[in-house]
Parts: structure tokens; C-alpha cells; sequence
């Protein structure tokens, strides 16, 4: 488990229990007392916590989702996406993060990344998102500059939809854009169960240079509600466990295809690197 997976995880049981003390991550994590105080002191120093004697508490800053963020059977295979998509990112870009929970696994991963938290006298990253779970996650990071784009929330999802994000939405230009999706179809394309959030994803996948779609190989072949009006999809993120037949279909039809592994050796700060499929 490199370090990124660590702080990740460290989180997550956080998030889970309220607090944690440095014999739970040894336990937990397999690593050494002295390793899981200094990953405690690196959150701690990023505001993602407060530190206590022998461990941590979430302090003022709050984890609670919706259920679906904490109930997911594919959360491994999303930190792997999230990874290989952080990999896409470089510093000063402005980056587009629709809702979901693969995004959400990307928001945190790019909270946690050493060159974006270096001192700098302008934003080292600029992120327009729909989500105010992800706005709130990145809000404590002084280094990112958050727009959130307004419009009427859906509880379900913790996204904006409506026509005010609508109107925001045309008056930004995006770098990249990482849209997560609830179905993705070679012929159809990315499809979303709400239209309202089909909307703002088409929306915002439209104002980027470039446009990924995340989506775990469990949603590969499935198809939703709604799709994403007027747009064509040209990059796909997923994991290992996409067939091979599927991903054929979908090279075949001119998508580009990046698998994430299945893991990334051990590196102590360093960018992840992801590796797009053949």
C-alpha cells in the first residue's frame, strides 16, 4: 500500500469511527507505529484532522455522505481509477469534478497530493464542481480554489442540477473534466439514473479540453436512465476487471482506454501513474 492509499484509508476509518488511535492503523494498515503517526501528523498538518494523544478525531471538519458513499462493493476498484485520473492532473490546470462516488475517491486523492500542497503564491489548482460533498472535502486545502457551480440540490447525490448550474456552467473553460457515471455503454455511451445530472455532466464535459468518464468495470455494459445529450465520449477510466470483449467494443469505436491497475508499488510522495490500455 503506497502512501496515497494510506492517508486514503486513514480517512475512510476515520470517517467510519470519529476517531482512530495510531494501534488501530498499525493494526489495520500493517504498518509501523512510527509510520501511521507521521501519515496522522500529514493529515493533521492539512487540516484533514485533529491530532490527539496516541491518535485522532475529525475535529470540525465532517465525512458524513450520503449512503451510497458508504456502502460501496467496488471502493477498491474506484481508488484505482481515482488514481490513474490523478494522474491526468497537472498543477495550475482547472479541473471539473462531477458527483459520484469514483469523483469523490479523485477529490480526496488530490487533496493528498504533496505538489499540490506546496506553498505557492497563486491556487495550485482551480477545481468547478456540482458536488458540495467534494467542495467541502477540498474546501480546508488553501492551495485549491473551489467553484461550486449553484443550482437546487438532490439529496440523493449532494449535486447541484437545474437551470442556475446550467447558466454557471457556460461561463467556465475547463482543462480537463472527470465525469462519474451510473452506466457506460460502447454504442450509447455514459448514461446517469438522473436527468438533471446527465444535464450538468454533459454540460461540463463539453467545457473541457479534454473529457474523462469514470466508471468501474461493474458499470461497464449497463445503462441508465438518461444519457448525456450531445456529447461523444473519447476517454474512459476503469479498472482491471473490465472484459476483455468490452473493452474491443469500445476501442473499436474510437474510445481511448485507460486501465488502472490493480495496485502501484510503494512510493512515498510521488504523482501516481496510470497507463492507458492496449
Amino acid at each position: 500500500m503506497n502512501r496515497t492509499d494510506r492517508l486514503t484509508a486513514i480517512l475512510d476509518l476515520l470517517a467510519e469511527r470519529g476517531q482512530i488511535e495510531v494501534e488501530d492503523i498499525v493494526t489495520q494498515l500493517g504498518v509501523s507505529p512510527a509510520t501511521a503517526r507521521r501519515d496522522l501528523d500529514s493529515l493533521a498538518k492539512q487540516r484533514l484532522l485533529s491530532r490527539t494523544r496516541g491518535g485522532a478525531t475529525t475535529g470540525a471538519v465532517s465525512y458524513d455522505l450520503p449512503g451510497r458513499y458508504n456502502r460501496d462493493d467496488n471502493a477498491a476498484a474506484k481508488q484505482q481509477i481515482a488514481l490513474a485520473a490523478s494522474s491526468l492532473v497537472e498543477p495550475y490546470m482547472v479541473v471539473g469534478l462531477g458527483g459520484g462516488t469514483t469523483s469523490t475517491a479523485l477529490a480526496q486523492v488530490l487533496a493528498t497530493r504533496d505538489d499540490l500542497n506546496a506553498p505557492s503564491n497563486r491556487p495550485t489548482l482551480t477545481v468547478v464542481t456540482n458536488a458540495i460533498n467534494i467542495a467541502t472535502q477540498l474546501a480546508v486545502r488553501p492551495n485549491i480554489k473551489i467553484m461550486v457551480t449553484g443550482g437546487i440540490l438532490n439529496p440523493r447525490s449532494y449535486e447541484l442540477v437545474g437551470p442556475f448550474t446550467d447558466t454557471i456552467m457556460q461561463k467556465v473553460a475547463l482543462d480537463i473534466a472527470f465525469i462519474g457515471v451510473n452506466g457506460v455503454d460502447p454504442v450509447l455511451g455514459p448514461t446517469i439514473n438522473d436527468e438533471g445530472e446527465a444535464q450538468v455532466n454533459s454540460l461540463m464535459a463539453k467545457r473541457a479540453l479534454e473529457a474523462y468518464i469514470l466508471a468501474d468495470s461493474s458499470k461497464v455494459g449497463k445503462r441508465a436512465f438518461a444519457t448525456m445529450h450531445g456529447f461523444q465520449m473519447h476517454n474512459l477510466i476503469t479498472d482491471s476487471g473490465i472484459p476483455a470483449k468490452d473493452l474491443k467494443a469500445f476501442q473499436d469505436r474510437g474510445t481511448n482506454v485507460l486501465v488502472a491497475p490493480d495496485g502501484t508499488p510503494e512510493a512515498s510522495d510521488s504523482v501516481p501513474e496510470g497507463q492507458p490500455g492496449e
